[in-house]
């Protein structure tokens, strides 16, 4: 059986805990992460500095920074394994959806993939939530404002 590996990028809103965006790809690198960025800043343009990255090299590049710094946004990010928001998440994706799974192929992963991050944002009630999904959470913050 061969084994192939898929990365995930994602982006999550630290008020709300919701993954703005996702991508995934065969590569962990540069372009994986940009393009997760674009997407973000695309769909969510008033978000400043609301995002948290990963804190993996490709968030740290130069040519992440400098788009960091064209949207005026400043970097979120926490300290390898110091479980901060985004540590969390990737916890919770890898115990939820991941572990004790035999995924066959790859397509099969990335349709598990997309449909945990659906259910995590509309389904999944959080305690630091007041007992709200991320989106309910995210809708109650856009009626108020």
């Amino acid at each position: 059986m061969e084994v192939h590996k898929v990365y995930l990028s994602a982006i999550l809103d630290l008020y709300d805990r919701r993954i703005v965006t996702f991508k995934i790809s065969d590569h962990h690198d540069n372009p994986l992460v940009i393009n997760t960025f674009d997407e973000a800043v695309r769909l969510e343009p008033d978000a400043h500095p609301l995002f948290h990255f990963d804190g993996g090299y490709q968030y740290t590049s130069a040519q992440f920074y400098t788009r960091l710094k064209n949207h005026r946004m400043k970097q979120s990010m926490s300290r390898v394994a110091h479980n901060g928001p985004m540590e969390g998440f990737w916890g919770i994706v890898k115990r939820e959806m991941y572990y004790g799974q035999h995924l066959a192929d790859r397509n099969i992963l990335v349709t598990a993939i997309t449909n945990y991050i659906n259910y995590y944002n509309n389904q999944r009630l959080q305690r630091k939530l007041n007992v709200m999904t991320p989106m309910e959470f995210h809708h109650q913050y856009t009626k108020a404002a």
